[in-house]
């Protein structure tokens, strides 16, 4: 899941991970519902199947639930080398890192921190 404030880049940084293979749960909101001891985003009924492309509007983009394994904070101040902190959502726990944006290798970055603290 990936979080920030607004403008902070979560829609340019989803279009990058999309870009190399990821699937898009939601744009500004998801559903979330904990199942199997696990926590699943799904698709905000309103919203389904758009996300907004600053400068090129909102645009169809194909959607489905996942499991949360990982929360990326985008922050511009974040530390280098950012520790890894537990975030609780319906009683389960998640790593959440403050992930700096802004750099054009930050979907490699984000691939990385998935691998080693999510799936």
């Amino acid at each position: 899941m990936i979080e920030g404030p607004p403008g902070s880049g979560k829609s340019t940084l989803a279009l990058l991970l999309i870009d190399r293979g990821a699937t898009l749960v939601g744009d500004d909101g998801v559903e979330l519902e904990r199942r199997d001891g696990a926590i699943w985003a799904h698709p905000a009924p309103a919203i389904r199947g758009l996300i907004e492309i600053r400068g090129a509007g909102i645009v169809p983009m194909p959607v489905e639930p996942a499991r949360l394994s990982l929360i990326l904070t985008l922050d511009p101040a974040a530390p280098r080398l950012p520790g890894v902190e537990r975030r609780c959502l319906e009683n389960v726990a998640l790593p959440r890192i403050a992930f700096h944006t802004g750099d054009p290798a930050q979907a490699l970055r984000a691939e990385h921190a998935l691998r080693l603290h999510g799936v």
